[in-house]
């Protein structure tokens, strides 16, 4: 006689009246019934075998340190390529250049954010790292590869401009100077002095007032411009904040920031997009390159002890990065 199986109501009353009753096992790949554990559960393997929590681990699942450092670099890329590609050719714009590189500079980090925040959240510069390291938003851990991927990626948008630049072209637009694309180049690279725009275009005009903008001048509004990005960027990102327009906020902000330094240094609040100007440029720049790494830094300094100061338990989240999801392994 072939065998029925037991009904289920037949069981649970068998079980209640503590009688044994044969089961068929549980097949792979399924959940049994619940299993009474005293203050545990049980999780089912692949292999239907039971396994109790404290076998079970657990761990974060996130982006790669790889993804992140190749966005970071990318983002930079694309914002030195922009921004300092629409200054370099600003001279055929006139006046209306200086509005331009501001745009360019600002919609350049707008797209990246909106891009790429999501994997490395968003940096695209040393300082905006250095910022949410001292905030507790970033882990040190990450402050040097991110610097590195945003210095390769800014130096690489920088040489692609300075290997498409026509030799004709720059003795067109720099005949006094010599004509050559290094000096070229040097017009868009920060300077304070002598090297400051402003006093660029004085001395052009054969305006000798001696109006420039010296080093402590120039480390202060490169430090307070910093400063000021920097906050927006840990305020805006927030958990408590609506993420929605952060973007656009702070490619307004960089716009603004731009407008204002473009005629005292060139507008840095970057390390690496100076950096990577100056690389290409005359000597100048290079000596010139200590103010515009430390003025930048101390301004995020200053932002992230204040944002820690009036927060009571800063997360870190990577600023615009996705929150990371918890996933369980069984062993």
């Amino acid at each position: 006689m072939s065998q029925q199986k037991p009904d289920p109501a037949d069981i649970t009353a068998a079980t209640a009246s503590d009688a044994p009753v044969e089961t068929e096992a549980v097949p792979a790949g399924t959940h049994p019934e619940p299993v009474s554990e005293p203050e545990e559960l049980a999780d089912v393997t692949a292999e239907g075998e039971l396994v109790l929590d404290e076998d079970v681990e657990t761990y974060v699942e996130g982006p790669s340190l790889a993804a992140k450092l190749g966005v970071e670099a990318l983002g930079t890329f694309f914002l030195v390529f922009a921004g300092v590609g629409v200054a370099l050719y600003s001279t055929f714009s006139g006046v209306g250049g200086t509005l331009a590189v501001a745009l360019a500079f600002g919609i350049a980090v707008l797209a990246s954010i909106i891009a790429f925040g999501r994997i490395s959240g968003g940096h695209f510069n040393p300082a905006v790292t250095f910022g949410a390291a001292v905030a507790g938003r970033t882990g040190w851990v990450d402050v040097l590869p991110y610097w590195l991927a945003q210095v390769v990626g800014g130096t690489l948008g920088a040489a692609v401009l300075f290997l498409t630049v026509p030799s004709g072209l720059a003795q067109i637009l720099d005949r006094s100077n010599g004509g050559s694309v290094r000096t070229l180049f040097s017009t868009v690279s920060t300077g304070y002095g002598t090297h400051s725009p402003l006093a660029r275009v004085l001395a052009q005009n054969q305006i000798t007032s001696g109006v420039t903008f010296g080093m402590g001048a120039a480390l202060l509004a490169e430090a307070v411009g910093t400063a000021i990005f920097v906050a927006v960027i840990l305020a805006a990102t927030d958990r408590r904040a609506n993420l929605q327009h952060v973007p656009f906020a702070v490619g307004l902000t960089l716009s603004t920031i731009i407008l204002v330094l473009l005629p005292i240094t060139n507008a840095s609040v970057n390390p690496a997009r100076s950096l990577a100007t100056a690389i290409f440029s005359e000597s100048w720049a290079l000596k010139q390159l200590w103010l515009f790494w430390a003025a930048p830094l101390l301004g995020a300094a200053v932002s992230g002890v204040l944002y820690r100061a009036f927060t009571r338990e800063p997360v870190e989240d990577d600023l615009f990065g996705e929150e990371e999801e918890e996933v369980v392994v069984v062993p």
